[in-house]
């Protein structure tokens, strides 16, 4: 090796070492400038909701501020490739709802990988899907609309936040497990839905507690089951699925917290500290438990885990059921 390639290597070592105490110390100043946090739905959205409720609360611990944008569309895609694709910084996150794991393979071709494009930071909370029906619809109890489904098999239709959306799946769950047939229209939010559901032309969605809620005390819309294993603290008069007609079936609605995937391991363990010490405190508790949510949080770990097992889980009752989103 001559002197200038000696030379060269010495200058590149040394500029390795320098630089090293530089990237630490940016990432232990983790934040110093304004987060943003990617919601791929409308605003109102149970995803949008849970964002709102978090994000004050960060920006009071961090003195930076929190900020929620909304890029809603295509499932929820449109949003999760905004931070597949973001510099991983820790300064552009995704708070996304169980399509993040439905839509791996409800989509045919994604524009990043599920697995490979993300770093989980930590599950946020779990929202029951309650079916709700519209007044003009009859049905009092579940198995009196599965009864009315059957003998109207393609004439009832049921909405969802959109295709991919997880009350898209919840319906094509339920249309197989209770061997009916209601035709899916997808809307862009809940909002769009209640329109229709009120004009008679939908009769009815699985809706997040969060958002149904308000809707259901004003007597405009009736619930008839929800779609997770226990009642909803919310709505403890109304049973479960299993309860009301089908044994077994269960759809839990999750929602979690991701940063890109080559995002720092220093920032993704702040990020997890912050999120699950925000989760732990009363009053937040409170107002999820308010709105529906059940509060959960994991380990980074954990929640990578558990996005695997949820693929593989969902991928299984998209195919049944025949779902695609192209």
């Amino acid at each position: 090796m001559n002197t200038l390639t000696i030379g060269r290597a010495a200058f590149a070592a040394a500029s390795l070492i320098a630089a090293v105490p530089g990237a630490l110390a940016a990432e232990a100043a983790y934040p110093n400038r304004p987060v943003r946090v990617v919601v791929p739905f409308t605003p109102g959205s149970a995803t949008d909701a849970l964002a709102r409720t978090l994000g004050p609360k960060l920006s009071e611990m961090w003195g930076q501020q929190v900020v929620v944008d909304n890029r809603g569309g295509a499932g929820g895609t449109i949003g999760a490739n905004i931070v597949a694709k973001a510099t991983p910084d820790g300064y552009t996150l995704l708070l996304n709802s169980a399509s993040h794991a439905i839509n791996a393979t409800l989509y045919p071709k994604l524009p990043f990988d599920t697995v490979r494009d993300f770093a989980g930071i930590t599950m946020v909370a779990s929202v029951p899907n309650v079916l709700v029906v519209g007044t003009q619809v009859p049905s009092k109890t579940l198995k009196e609309l599965i009864d009315l489904a059957k003998s109207k098999p393609g004439e009832l239709n049921y909405g969802s936040a959109g295709v991919g959306a997880a009350s898209h799946l919840n319906g094509e769950m339920f249309n197989s497990a209770a061997g009916v047939k209601m035709v899916h229209v997808p809307f862009k939010g809940f909002s769009e839905q209640l329109v229709e559901i009120y004009a008679g032309r939908v009769q009815m969605t699985w809706a997040p507690v969060i958002l149904a809620l308000s809707h259901i005390q004003s007597g405009r819309l009736r619930p008839l089951a929800v779609s997770t294993a226990k009642r909803s603290t919310s709505l403890s008069s109304v049973p479960t699925v299993a309860e009301a007609a089908i044994p077994g079936f269960v759809y839990d609605p999750w929602f979690a917290v991701f940063a890109p995937a080559a995002t720092a391991k220093p920032i993704v363990k702040e990020l997890n500290r912050a999120i699950v010490k925000t989760l732990d405190m009363a009053d937040v508790r409170q107002q999820l438990q308010r709105l529906g949510a059940e509060p959960v949080s994991t380990t980074p770990e954990e929640t990578d885990k558990y996005i695997r097992t949820e693929i593989e889980k969902l991928g299984k009752v998209v195919k049944a059921s025949g779902a695609t989103a192209e």
